[in-house]
């Protein structure tokens, strides 16, 4: 077997996190080690200073390290004083974790179609959903819409919404953190914001971790404390019931070198992206970012016609080209969300998406040479 051959059926990562560590590794090593010496490993001074450097990054007044996406979501939610009887919007087409923290401090969660170019919510559904959740006699309180893939939600059209509705509104940035909308920062674009730092996200630290971001004195401090099991003026003080929450500092000292490179990375996850696009756009529907928006493509989503996804997926497999399907099933064909009540009009979209979309390798370090190989695998598995 010669070189060439060898290249052409090595297996490529579907997200290459050791290419990054190769780039980083003796100031993460260092980074960790200062930790260990100084053995301050909960609340220690690194998450004080990643905070700061967070917040600065995206323009928040405030950045609170926790222990996880999914507890950030939580966290905010407790801070708004949502519970039984309150409804909490969320889009169908996406993971979990957004339904599952309305469902964990007792609220509902009212299913929410997407639209089909940018898998986003759609501000339609929306108004159609609060219709629904009046009729069964549930208070509209929260609207939680997700930046999927990357890409910020319309913001502008779902805030005029919750104005009108006087729904607060969280961003759900677990995927998007980086990203711009109408030259704002994700961050500084809903009242409070969410973002993880899950291993596989753009800015991914090693293990679990997540923000919450905020300009809002009062709910920042709410989540301060939240995030402490409630505490008051210390650790004994308990004035409200919390949680567990807290940003490990290894992990926020990891978070902080990763950072100083994240602008270089999201214009290399951008080079990425374009490359996909001229190459695959005459074969796939593929995803753009329209005018106004910067996705910071955590995932690069195709969709394709009725029945060809599987057999495009098996033949890259073949090939040693690992794929993805966010999402096979939307919540409301989940076991556990099924019951979850659903905007009129019902979710279309969702359903349709779940059929059509695969995800291809993407990050800040995928090459030319290895996404040429991608690309014309996928060109050529199609044309077949």
């Amino acid at each position: 077997m010669n070189q060439h051959t060898r290249l052409d059926t090595a297996v490529i990562p579907f997200i290459d996190v050791a290419a990054q560590r190769r780039r980083l590794g003796p100031l993460i090593d260092q980074a960790m080690a200062r930790v260990l010496s100084h053995c301050q490993f909960i609340m220690g001074p690194e998450v004080e200073a990643f905070e700061s450097a967070l917040a600065a990054f995206c323009g928040a007044s405030y950045a609170i390290g926790v222990s996880s996406g999914t507890d950030a979501l939580m966290l905010a939610l407790l801070a708004l004083r949502i519970g039984p009887g309150d409804a909490v919007f969320c889009p169908s087409f996406t993971f979990c974790a957004t339904a599952e923290a309305a469902a964990l401090v007792h609220a509902t969660p009212i299913l929410v179609d997407v639209d089909a170019t940018t898998f986003n919510m759609e501000p339609e559904s929306l108004k159609r959903a609060i219709k629904t959740a009046r009729e069964l006699g549930l208070r509209p309180k929260v609207v939680i819409p997700v930046d999927l893939f990357g890409l910020p939600a319309d913001y502008d059209a779902i805030s005029t919404i919750a104005v009108a509705e006087h729904l607060a509104v969280i961003g759900d940035a677990a995927q998007s953190f980086g990203a711009t909308y109408r030259e704002r920062r994700v961050g500084t674009l809903a009242p409070v914001t969410i973002t993880s730092f899950f291993p596989a996200k753009p800015l991914g630290c090693y293990g679990d971790g997540g923000a919450v971001l905020t300009d809002d004195d009062e709910l920042a401090a709410v989540v301060k404390s939240l995030r402490v099991h409630g505490q008051g003026c210390d650790r004994y003080d308990n004035v409200r019931i919390g949680l567990a929450a807290r940003l490990d500092t290894i992990q926020a000292a990891v978070l902080i070198e990763k950072l100083k490179i994240f602008p270089e990375e999201i214009e290399a996850r951008e080079r990425v992206a374009r490359r996909y696009h001229a190459g695959l756009n005459d074969v796939a529907i593929v995803p753009r970012a329209t005018e106004g928006y910067a996705s910071v493509w955590a995932q690069y989503t195709i969709r394709l016609a009725s029945g060809r996804r599987d057999g495009l997926a098996a033949a890259l497999k073949r090939q040693g080209i690992p794929t993805a399907i966010y999402y096979p099933k939307p919540l409301h064909r989940q076991v556990a969300y099924r019951d979850c009540p659903i905007a009129e009009g019902g979710l279309a979209v969702s359903d349709a998406l779940a059929e059509e979309v695969l995800s291809l390798p993407i990050h800040a370090y995928l090459d030319e040479a290895t996404q040429d190989r991608i690309v014309d695998a996928v060109r050529s598995a199609l044309r077949s």
